[in-house]
């Protein structure tokens, strides 16, 4: 069977940067298992498992357009340190801001007397992302995936809907 919509798609993946630092890997655990079709991978790879079938391995680039979007400095902000008083603020902590356009991920970069330096980008945006991954078992999702959007372990559902 092809990968195509609404197949279970089980697979070991390594992402790295277009620099070869290695970003993630299933390689050394559980390969990850989806339904294809549903959004849950990027674009990009996604789009590169389209008809690959059991025992395909591939590598794929994958620009920033398919992936987490390019850069926008727009979203580098710095805020008044007031905003976060009795917290103490590290780089690196992330927290969900109120925006005009909704609530939105943020992650500290850095912390100065001018205030607290705010990142609202994806920690991927602007990356090339290369994928190297194995397809290790294709079949069609159940009615039951299907309906609650997720694959669904040997013995079925184990939570509620």
């Amino acid at each position: 069977m092809k990968i195509a919509p609404n197949a279970v798609v089980t697979m070991h993946y390594t992402v790295s940067s277009a620099d070869g630092v290695q970003i993630d890997s299933s390689k050394d655990g559980e390969p990850m298992r989806f339904i294809h079709g549903h959004n849950f991978l990027i674009q990009g790879l996604e789009d590169a498992l389209e008809d690959k079938a059991v025992g395909d391995n591939f590598e794929v680039q994958v620009a920033p357009e398919l992936a987490y979007g390019e850069r926008h400095e727009e979203l580098v902000q710095v805020v008044p340190k007031s905003m976060f008083e009795g917290m103490d603020v590290d780089v690196g902590m992330q927290f969900r801001a109120t925006t005009d356009d909704g609530e939105q991920s943020v992650v500290v970069i850095d912390v100065n007397d001018d205030g607290v330096v705010i990142d609202g980008n994806h920690p991927l945006s602007g990356v090339t992302l290369s994928f190297d991954v194995e397809v290790l078992e294709v079949r069609e999702a159940t009615e039951e995936e299907l309906a609650h959007g997720h694959v669904h372990g040997d013995q079925g559902c184990d939570h509620s809907h």
